[in-house]
């Protein structure tokens, strides 16, 4: 049986590896820190091709792409470009393919867990790419680097004019292979703090994702808590209802899904259900069959509730953002999200690479559709919107 777990990562166009879009009604989990989590297909059910639910109508023919790639391998070349080819001409958007190492890797860290040094990182103000979040008891935290640290040189290859994911790939050990390299292994950096500069070498080692954060805000009172979701792995649902009932009595909750590139929707609706009693989470079609998901009944529905979106939420954080805009259990603020509700399925290919293809989208509980889209914020801030939004919550009132 299908189930509704949505592996998203926006691409520019079809590019690969830092930036990947996986699978919708299988198994998926999302980018943390320096590394992409995974997308384990469904082993007992592989889709037929379908047209697009809304939007253009592109069909991916199944056949097809088997053909390609079977000729493709037949003449000494490869499958998955075969198959990419097809894909592309298909006009199917979202549509992609994975070779078997690339998907074999992603699927081994579904329990979201990710092998890396413990940083992300961002670009900065002078185009060069520096040190954004630290996680707690990793390889770089135990090297003593912190956020606003300078990236120059890793292994010795100059970071100035790469992107953020080429250096992402660089941190994991992916030298082109679609490969990370593995837990132990060394990794040279060098860094730039102020005028000092120095180099570090760090190991790499198997770490936990820290896709839920919380803060307690308002210098130290107990009125407002901060519940940031980086992503929607294995776990964030009960993380963040966890968070709910751990907030103390009288605070109100800041939910930042900003950045949030999706997840797991299993894990979006269990969240979903830290704030809601129950009732409708969102709509989804496979097949031209409407499914429903629903929240669990309980949630905290009591207090007041803020949720932070920008253009970096996408997909299952989007879906979870739209409930609780259409169930009025939150006000949104920010700007429009990214815009990604389409629902993927993976077909194997025979050399072992996957093809994704769109079987279809989903919609919120009011029925809108959130692919090429987004969601629009209730209160529009593109500047301090996190100033705003506790401005904003502040005007709810305390929690009864």
């Amino acid at each position: 049986m299908l189930g509704p777990d949505l592996c998203t990562r926006p691409r520019g166009g079809r590019s690969r590896g830092a930036a990947l879009t996986f699978v919708f009604a299988t198994v998926l989990a999302t980018a943390a820190a320096t590394n992409c989590l995974p997308c384990e297909e469904e082993r007992t059910r592989e889709p037929h091709p379908v047209t697009r639910a809304s939007g253009s109508s592109s069909t991916v023919d199944r056949e097809e792409l088997a053909r390609a790639a079977t000729e493709a391998m037949a003449d000494g070349k490869s499958a998955a470009k075969a198959a990419e080819e097809v894909v592309s001409r298909s006009g199917d958007r979202w549509g992609a393919v994975y070779d078997r190492r690339e998907y074999e890797e992603f699927a081994q860290a579904l329990d979201g867990a990710y092998t890396g040094v413990g940083l992300s990182a961002r670009r900065d103000a002078a185009g060069g790419v520096e040190v954004a979040r630290v996680q707690r008891g990793g390889p770089a935290d135990a090297a003593g680097l912190r956020p606003g640290d300078r990236i120059r040189t890793i292994d010795g290859r100059a970071v100035r004019g790469r992107s953020v994911s080429e250096v992402v790939a660089l941190l994991r050990g992916d030298a082109g292979t679609g490969r990370a390299a593995g837990a132990g292994s060394p990794v040279v950096l060098g860094l730039e703090r102020g005028t000092r500069a120095w180099t570090r070498t760090l190991h790499r080692a198997r770490l936990a994702t820290e896709d839920v954060t919380v803060h307690r805000l308002d210098d130290g009172t107990p009125r407002l808590v901060r519940i940031e979701v980086s992503a929607f792995t294995k776990g964030t649902g009960a993380r963040v209802r966890q968070a709910v009932r751990d907030a103390p009595e009288g605070a109100g909750l800041l939910l930042d899904l900003r950045g949030n590139s999706g997840g797991l929707v299993s894990e979006a609706v269990a969240a979903a259900s830290a704030f809601l009693d129950g009732g409708l989470v969102a709509t989804y079609d496979v097949h031209g069959e409407e499914r429903a998901l629903y929240a669990e009944p309980g949630g905290a529905t009591d207090r007041p509730l803020v949720a932070l979106v920008d253009g970096g939420t996408m997909s299952a954080a989007e879906l979870l953002a739209g409930a609780l805009q259409d169930r009025g259990r939150a006000v949104t603020v920010g700007t429009r999200t990214f815009g990604k509700g389409s629902v993927q399925m993976p077909s194997r290919l025979p050399d072992g690479s996957v093809a994704e293809l769109t079987v279809g989208h989903y919609r919120t509980p009011a029925g809108r559709g959130v692919d090429g889209r987004g969601i629009t914020p209730d209160v529009t801030a593109r500047e301090r919107a996190e100033e705003r939004a506790r401005t904003v919550l502040s005007g709810l009132g305390p929690a009864s």
